[in-house]
């Protein structure tokens, strides 16, 4: 499982012209789901993504986490993070999850994200959608993460 996050001021995503999700400050997940995923990584990347700090404290340094500042969760589903970009020039996908497993996981994932941080810090995108993301990366700051 991967997950791409990156710090934002404001983000949000579309389907067909309708807004579907948004938050303030907090961070966006690109979230990649691969063939061999379950719900322990489900876990392991949920808490590392809301243990992570890279929010500022009071010297600007990169120190508090998403628990720590209260911020905000987007979590969009995609696809093409596991790709595998090994060779050539075009990505393979032999190493993504099922669609149907995958669904389940992004589900698991949301529902988990909503239980540690809450109804209203968390949002998300729609699973297999033509999504329009919208972010205001802040610094920037942005780290792909994997467990």
């Amino acid at each position: 499982m991967k997950g791409l996050i990156q710090r934002v001021t404001e983000a949000s995503v579309s389907v067909d012209g309708k807004l579907i999700a948004s938050i303030d400050d907090g961070l966006l997940l690109l979230l990649g789901v691969e063939r061999n995923d379950g719900v322990q990584e489900v876990d392991a990347l949920l808490g590392k993504i809301a243990r992570y700090r890279v929010f500022p404290d009071e010297k600007g340094r990169m120190n508090r986490s998403l628990e720590d500042c209260g911020g905000s969760l987007l979590i969009v589903p995609q696809f093409t993070l596991a790709a595998d970009t090994r060779s050539g020039t075009r990505p393979g996908f032999s190493d993504a999850a099922e669609p149907g497993r995958a669904r389940e996981l992004v589900a698991e994932f949301v529902r988990k994200a909503v239980g540690r941080l809450g109804q209203d810090r968390v949002g998300q995108g729609e699973f297999g959608a033509d999504m329009k993301v919208a972010l205001v990366n802040d610094g920037p700051v942005t780290f792909l993460l994997s467990v």
